[in-house]
């Protein structure tokens, strides 16, 4: 796949690592930089595989995830345009700590390891930036093992379902509606558990007469009953 340079450029330039850089920094750094396309369900590395370079997300949606030996995976992050994916490998040398598959149609920037690493010794800003989203990255890890060790399915569904109407919810007449972010499924992988599971505490939530399911699509009838169950197991 062919990319003119000027398109790596703005890339690099919408992403928050480079966003400090000036144009002959980022053209430089451009011409080091290759871009592939990954279609949906493409797999962009497994766990254990070398790491040979920083992928940036120029277009698209990808899935981290880890998979366990009975084959259930632990999405980790569902990262988007501008966010770099796997950054630490690309320092300490190791393999990818987990597997990553496109969501949809995706974009990837390339820049091999040798080069990022002599980018950031001759640009410390850019590593200070690299710290900062692997300090996210940990805070979102450790908020992941708190919530497998500490909260039920229940629990953790609730909260997905509370912060999916506070943030992309749209009022009606029935309630708050909302789009589950992908199958039930995938949001077993998210919540450590399996699809099963997710499903019988749906139709439970929609027994008790907080909600109505229809496959992805949920109406929120009671909101405030909803963010009680939370509070009350705080």
């Amino acid at each position: 796949m062919t990319v003119q340079r000027t398109d790596l450029v703005t890339v690099l330039q919408n992403t928050a690592l480079f966003s400090s850089l000036s144009q002959p920094e980022l053209q430089l750094l451009a011409g080091r930089t290759t871009k592939k396309l990954f279609g949906a369900g493409k797999v962009l590395f497994h766990e254990g595989d070398t790491c040979k370079a920083l992928h940036i997300i120029s277009r698209g949606r990808v899935r981290i995830f880890k998979t366990s030996a009975s084959g259930r995976e632990q999405v980790l992050a569902i990262n988007g345009p501008g966010e770099p994916v796997a950054e630490l490998p690309v320092f300490d040398g190791g393999p990818y700590p987990a597997s990553a598959v496109a969501l949809e149609d995706t974009e990837i920037a390339f820049i091999s390891r040798e080069d990022f690493q002599a980018y950031c010794l001759d640009h410390p800003e850019v590593a200070l930036k690299v710290l900062a989203f692997v300090g996210k990255r940990l805070r979102r890890l450790v908020g992941i093992i708190e919530e497998l060790s500490f909260t039920t399915i229940r629990q953790r569904l609730v909260s997905v379902l509370v912060r999916l109407a506070q943030n992309e919810g749209k009022k009606t007449e029935r309630g708050i509606e909302i789009l589950l972010p992908g199958s039930h499924q995938e949001l077993a992988s998210q919540l450590g558990t399996v699809r099963e599971l997710v499903s019988r505490n749906l139709m439970r939530l929609q027994a008790e007469g907080l909600l109505e399911v229809d496959a992805r699509q949920i109406v929120i009838r009671d909101a405030k009953g909803l963010a009680a169950l939370l509070e009350a197991n705080q």
